[in-house]
């Protein structure tokens, strides 16, 4: 009997010890590899950002393996959130950040990087899933190189315009340029940019290059009617957002066929007469 318990307490102390050793190894793990700390150091050094008010960026430790804002996953950088850090000054295509080539997530939302294009640069980032520019200060021609982003499940390019001349726009490419091969999209937001398309241009480039799309944000982008009813080969649409185009028509009756519809929004477009009681 007293062989027996002596056994059994050796196999609990082994599992304890086996288990220590798990947790010891797991905690002094870091969450990235060494070449992918180095991009993000070299990242962060590059950037001019008010450390005062900077919530991640400043709090990057390689020491401590502390980087906030930072997904990982297999020792690689998969989402980066630098949103609202207030970032300030250039970003071109030679940053590091264009070497993260795990990327899958990038938001740089709300910062105020110099009024210049969007960097080609982006275009290294194969992976990325969802980009999330808006609000971030740039301005003129969107690059065609974001079409080669493939895999984008997510885009928001959305930019606060005061002049002119802080537009960003979609002329060469324009929509259909930019979009046509981005099949996988559920999400677009392209609110004040500055698309310049009539009703069936937008219409037919958005229903035949995005047919899984679910969310429609295009807000003050220049765009006139009609609503085109190739509109309707988005079936998935749950949201629709159009304020201040100059749409100038009749309500369209094929609204009411969109099942999935729960967000319409078509503040000062010049729509006449009344909705379709089905849409409600």
């Amino acid at each position: 009997m007293n062989g027996s318990i002596v056994s059994w307490l050796l196999i609990v102390l082994s599992m304890i010890s086996i288990f220590s050793d798990v947790a010891t190894a797991s905690a002094s793990t870091p969450c990235l590899n060494v070449d992918q700390r180095s991009l993000l150091l070299e990242l962060r050094n590059s950037l001019v950002f008010n450390a005062s008010v900077s919530s991640k960026l400043v709090h990057w430790d390689q020491s401590v393996d502390s980087w906030s804002g930072v997904t990982c996953k297999d020792g690689h950088v998969v989402g980066l959130d630098l949103s609202e850090e207030f970032i300030f000054g250039d970003i071109d295509s030679s940053s590091s950040l264009f070497r993260l080539e795990f990327l899958q997530s990038l938001n740089l939302a709300f910062n105020n990087f110099n009024p210049v294009a969007i960097p080609s640069g982006f275009m290294n980032l194969s992976r990325l899933a969802h980009l999330n520019l808006s609000h971030a200060g740039f301005t003129g021609q969107i690059p065609a190189e974001l079409s080669r982003l493939t895999k984008l499940r997510s885009l928001d390019l959305s930019h606060p315009s005061f002049t002119p001349r802080d537009l960003l726009k979609l002329e060469k490419p324009n929509l259909r340029s930019l979009i046509g091969d981005l099949g996988e999209l559920r999400e677009l937001y392209l609110d004040e940019v500055n698309v310049s398309a009539e009703g069936s241009e937008w219409c037919d480039a958005l229903s035949s290059s995005v047919p899984k799309l679910e969310v429609l944000s295009m807000r003050r982008c220049y765009l006139s009617g009609p609503i085109n009813p190739s509109l309707m080969n988005l079936a998935n649409l749950s949201v629709i957002q159009l304020d201040y185009n100059d749409l100038s028509i009749t309500v369209p009756s094929f609204l009411a066929n969109f099942s999935s519809l729960k967000t319409l929004s078509l503040s000062g477009v010049g729509l006449q007469g009344e909705f379709p009681h089905e849409i409600f």
